[in-house]
């Protein structure tokens, strides 16, 4: 039981699962003891707030935080059953299965077509029209193969923000991950690329697991199906969206929700 007094029960719908995870920054625990599982072909959202934890727990998915020095990660991690932190997991082919998108876009300076077709090179033995064909493919989920579609040899840092992020979901997207990780991706953009970025992850979670970090309550509402509130790294409350963001449980969420709508309503 999590000291919150949380307990998340796992079984085999799960796509993810994170059993008794804490992470270690040298000596500073940053994420306390967290259960709780992610189901399959659904989004879920991390909210909190700053510091809380949540960028640091959306890492332990595909092992980002071992390219960070000093962490350390304790409990088991598992994607399809399987704990992601035993010895014999090779963390490239993890990230592979595990994609991920940033908080700011980060295209290559490539070609567009060579942006997406970036990780299927790495990986090399395949051919010129396979991985054209993946490049499409990854364009068109990304809903941006009719904008770039006449222009792929262009430069990707002549496109727009929001075009770079969906370029960036779609490098993400073209080496087929069954996962997606994206750690609030549309913190720099401008609200027509952000509703853009919105409707596409609604539609991606037929093909995909997803797990957003998200500051912004409406975006958890509009696109999660469920939502995990962390506080000082711990998980206090993990619900169905609707229902945590209309009846939370703890007085943490309820303080930490009527506080994020207020602002939103005084700024808007």
């Amino acid at each position: 039981m999590h000291r919150m007094g949380i307990v998340v029960y796992l079984c085999g719908m799960y796509k993810l699962e994170a059993r008794n995870v804490s992470v270690y920054y040298g000596t500073v625990q940053a994420i306390k003891n967290v259960t709780m599982g992610v189901a399959r072909h659904t989004v879920t959202a991390l909210i909190g707030p700053s510091g809380c934890g949540k960028s640091t727990f959306l890492r332990i998915f595909n092992r980002m935080n071992d390219l960070m020095d000093g962490v350390r990660v304790e409990g088991e991690v598992l994607l399809d059953g399987q704990n992601i932190y035993e010895k014999n997991v090779d963390a490239v082919e993890l990230r592979k299965r595990v994609g991920m998108v940033f908080q700011k876009p980060n295209p290559f300076p490539k070609s567009i077509y060579e942006n997406v077709a970036f990780g299927l090179r790495i990986q090399k033995g395949y051919k010129e029209d396979k991985i054209r064909e993946r490049v499409e493919t990854a364009l068109h989920q990304a809903a941006l193969w009719d904008e770039v579609k006449d222009d792929l040899k262009k430069s990707a840092l002549s496109l727009s923000g929001g075009q770079q992020q969906r370029l960036c979901i779609a490098r993400a997207l073209a080496v087929q991950p069954s996962v997606l990780l994206m750690d609030e991706p549309t913190s720099a953009l401008d609200p027509i690329s952000t509703d853009k970025i919105e409707t596409l992850i609604h539609g991606l979670k037929t093909q995909y697991t997803i797990v957003i970090v998200t500051h912004n309550m409406q975006q958890a509402g509009h696109v999660a199906d469920k939502t995990a509130f962390f506080y000082l790294g711990e998980l206090i409350e993990y619900e169905d969206t609707r229902k945590l963001f209309t009846t939370p449980k703890h007085e943490l969420t309820q303080n930490y929700l009527t506080l994020r709508y207020g602002d939103m309503k005084k700024n808007g």
